[in-house]
């Protein structure tokens, strides 16, 4: 099996809603978003998926969120915009362009992650 990674980051608000703590206020992150993909079929040239389209296709699902305020978005419904949301969100979209995403993982500081995968 192969596995590529690829990160970009985007820049956006969020507050926790029914959270008690400096969390609940509004707040923003520099988030880093690390994508995966997963697969054992290489093309002609010998490779999993081109890194120019994972990147094109990573760039295009943090548009919908980069310097926005999570909490009005729609995609999360009134839902607390946590990580892990955050993370599944991401994981979904990158699933519908490419089948072979196996997981994204969204850190909101250098030191704290959430990662999201289907079991």
């Amino acid at each position: 099996m192969f596995e590529l990674k690829a990160q970009m980051y985007f820049a956006a608000a969020h507050h926790l809603l029914n959270y008690e703590g400096e969390c609940e206020n509004q707040h923003g992150h520099n988030w880093l978003v690390e994508v995966y993909v997963v697969g054992s079929e290489l093309n002609k040239s010998n490779i999993l998926v081109d890194y120019k389209v994972l990147k094109r296709e990573l760039k295009s699902v943090l548009d919908l969120l980069d310097h926005k305020d999570l909490n009005t978005l729609s995609f999360f419904n009134g839902e607390s915009p946590s990580s892990e949301i955050i993370s599944k969100f991401i994981y979904t979209e990158m699933k519908k362009k490419i089948s072979i995403t196996s997981k994204v993982s969204v850190w909101e500081t250098p030191t704290s992650c959430a990662t999201y995968y289907e079991g």
